[in-house]
C-alpha cells in the first residue's frame, strides 16, 4: 500500500467516523425509541449496523481494495469524536429544521390539495345531487299531474259504459241477477274465511319458528 493510498484511507475513515455520528443522531431522531416496541427497536438496530458495516467495507474497498489496518479504527474514532465535539449540535439543529420544514410543507400541500381538489369535488357532487333531486321532484309532480289527468280521462270514458251496464243490469231477468248476487255473496264469504284463517296461520308459523 502506497503512502498516498494510506493517506486517502485515513481521510476516508475520518469522514466515515463523522458519517457514523450523523447517522446515529438521524437514526435516533426518526426511531424515537420510547414510543417503539422492544422487538421493533431490536430489528431496526441490527439493520442499521449491518448497513453501516456494508458502507464502511465498500469505502475501504474503493480506497484501498479492502485492506483493514489498525489505524483505520483510530481514524474512525477520530472522525466520530470530531463530529461529537464540533458538528453534532449544528447538525442536530439543521436536521430538526429540515424535518419541521418538510412537515410544514406536507401540511401546506394537504391544505392546498383540500382547497383546490377535495372541496371543489365535494361541491360539484353536492351540486349534482341537488340538481338530480330537483329533476326528480319536477318529474314526480308531473307524474302526479299525469296520473290524475289519466284517471279523470278514464272516469270520463268509462262513465257511459257504467251507465250502460246499470241499464243492462236493470233489464236482466230477476233470476239472472239473483244468481249473480249469490255468486258474489259466496265469493265474499270465501274471502272472509280466508281472512279469518290468516291469523291462525300466522300463530302456527310463529310457533314453528320458536321450536
Amino acid at each position: 500500500m502506497t503512502l498516498s493510498t494510506q493517506f486517502y484511507t485515513l481521510l476516508a475513515m475520518i469522514f466515515m467516523g463523522g458519517w457514523l455520528g450523523a447517522s446515529l443522531d438521524t437514526y435516533h431522531r426518526f426511531l424515537q425509541r420510547p414510543r417503539r416496541k422492544y422487538f421493533f427497536v431490536f430489528i431496526n438496530d441490527i439493520l442499521f449496523w449491518v448497513v453501516q458495516g456494508l458502507l464502511f467495507f465498500y469505502t475501504l474497498l474503493v480506497v484501498n481494495e479492502g485492506e483493514l489496518r489498525f489505524y483505520v479504527f483510530i481514524a474512525i474514532l477520530c472522525g466520530f469524536a470530531a463530529y461529537q465535539s464540533l458538528i453534532k449540535t449544528i447538525y442536530v439543529r439543521i436536521l430538526e429544521h429540515i424535518i419541521q420544514a418538510i412537515i410544514h410543507l406536507y401540511k401546506f400541500l394537504l391544505r392546498t390539495g383540500e382547497l383546490l381538489i377535495v372541496r371543489p369535488i365535494k361541491m360539484l357532487i353536492q351540486l349534482i345531487i341537488v340538481i338530480l333531486l330537483g329533476i326528480f321532484n319536477v318529474l314526480l309532480v308531473f307524474g302526479k299531474i299525469l296520473l290524475k289527468t289519466c284517471w279523470i280521462i278514464i272516469k270520463i270514458c268509462f262513465t257511459p259504459i257504467k251507465w250502460i251496464g246499470i241499464i243492462i243490469w236493470k233489464l236482466l231477468p230477476s233470476i239472472v241477477t239473483k244468481n249473480v248476487k249469490k255468486i258474489f255473496q259466496k265469493c265474499a264469504g270465501f274471502l272472509k274465511k280466508v281472512e279469518n284463517i290468516k291469523p291462525i296461520l300466522i300463530k302456527w308459523w310463529k310457533k314453528i319458528r320458536k321450536k
